[in-house]
């Protein structure tokens, strides 16, 4: 039960990525975008860490799929002003995309296991009390600087948004 579960959230995620890229509406896009958050946040419930897959819902699929949202909404982006690529630039794109993913294939089949034996020392590291202590002792300055990074890019789609109040 828990494998066919496994991989209809695989096919859910794949899908909603795919549909994410390939959507022309970027309203669209950031729906299926929340899909695909949706269905990451039931791999960590299958992991037995609803903890990390209800802040996955709240952080992601809430405050920041708000803020693209706003983002999308404020620039006031529309279909009919996009100018269409040519076709030998969508074809080098493919043959680039399809070599960087070749290369990552071939890198990940070729490393060894992190771990060749699992010895169970008792500790739940599932834990809100263990998840808080790694990320606010030994993680605080990445933990920071994303924070940082979220005020910075809503700070930024603000600006992008702003109208220029020069009249001539």
């Amino acid at each position: 039960m828990i494998e066919i579960l496994f991989y209809i959230l695989s096919a859910v995620t794949l899908g909603s990525a795919f549909l994410t890229i390939l959507s022309k509406n970027p309203i669209h896009s950031a729906i299926w975008l929340v899909v695909c958050f949706f269905s990451i946040a039931g791999h960590y419930a299958l992991l037995n860490s609803q903890f990390l897959a209800m802040v996955h819902i709240i952080v992601y699929s809430g405050a920041i799929m708000i803020l693209m949202l706003f983002t999308i909404m404020l620039m006031n982006l529309n279909v009919s002003d996009e100018v269409s690529k040519p076709v030998i630039t969508k074809i080098v794109a493919t043959v680039c995309f399809c070599l960087i993913g070749f290369f990552l294939i071939s890198a990940l089949a070729q490393t060894a296991p992190a771990l060749e034996t699992y010895t169970n020392t008792g500790v739940d590291f599932q834990s809100i009390q263990v998840l808080g202590k790694v990320l606010l002792n030994e993680f605080v300055l990445p933990f920071e600087m994303a924070a940082v990074l979220l005020l910075m890019a809503m700070i930024g789609a603000v600006l992008i948004s702003k109208k220029d109040k020069k009249t001539a």
